[in-house]
């Protein structure tokens, strides 16, 4: 029973990693989408959607099944708690890639107001938290989740400078500001994601020190 138990646990961590992929792909597509104004690849991006729910929904009856049958203690009930938290931040990070598609698709329709510079590279930092944060789960790896938290800094600061462009951008050309607006809202989702990928480096380290560290980062807990 001890086994078998831990084989299931097994499972989840693997289903966990293969709905972190998908949403990485997404990630990367949908800002390719708009990088390479693709709409097609964008609708694509959006179809991949239902996957992730879908990954969701198992895991989460994978979980809560775990949790009846077993009843378990220490942890692995912080395991399968933290599982059903991490597949609930990778639900809402592939729900942003939709978000950056669904403007991909519009912006497209356009002429491109400005070379795609920093969303980009927001795009490729996000994603590595992403992957470094579930590298972080697998491992429990402190350290590294705690790099990805630290990390979550530079997409903020690069979401405000697409701002300030941008800004600039509407400022001098009022016709620019639905084509800027739309842009704006790609580097908040993106940031969005970042968030996620560090809400997920935060419940490692509640994983392995069984310390809730969320929302005292600032403070430097």
């Amino acid at each position: 029973m001890e086994r078998h138990f831990h084989e299931e646990l097994n499972q989840v961590k693997q289903k966990t990693l293969r709905m972190g992929s998908l949403v990485e792909d997404m990630v990367e597509r949908a800002v390719a989408s708009l990088v390479d104004r693709d709409s097609h690849l964008a609708e694509e991006t959006i179809a991949f959607d239902t996957k992730v729910d879908n990954l969701e929904v198992e895991i989460d009856g994978d979980c809560l099944r775990l949790l009846a049958l077993h009843q378990p203690a220490a942890g692995d009930l912080r395991f399968i708690t933290t599982a059903m938290k991490i597949i609930s931040d990778l639900e809402r990070m592939a729900d942003q890639a939709v978000n950056i598609s669904q403007r991909a698709i519009e912006l497209n329709e356009e002429p491109q107001l400005k070379p795609y510079i920093d969303i980009p590279i927001m795009s490729q930092i996000s994603q590595k938290m992403l992957r470094d944060s579930l590298d972080a789960f697998v491992r429990k790896d402190v350290g590294l989740a705690r790099e990805v938290i630290e990390t979550d800094n530079k997409v903020d600061a690069l979401k405000n400078q697409v701002f300030r462009e941008l800004l600039t951008f509407m400022m001098e050309d009022p016709r620019t500001i639905p084509r800027a607006i739309r842009l704006l809202l790609v580097s908040r989702h993106l940031e969005r994601i970042a968030d996620h990928a560090t809400n997920i480096a935060e419940l490692v380290v509640f994983l392995v020190e069984g310390r809730n560290i969320r929302h005292a980062t600032q403070q430097g807990v």
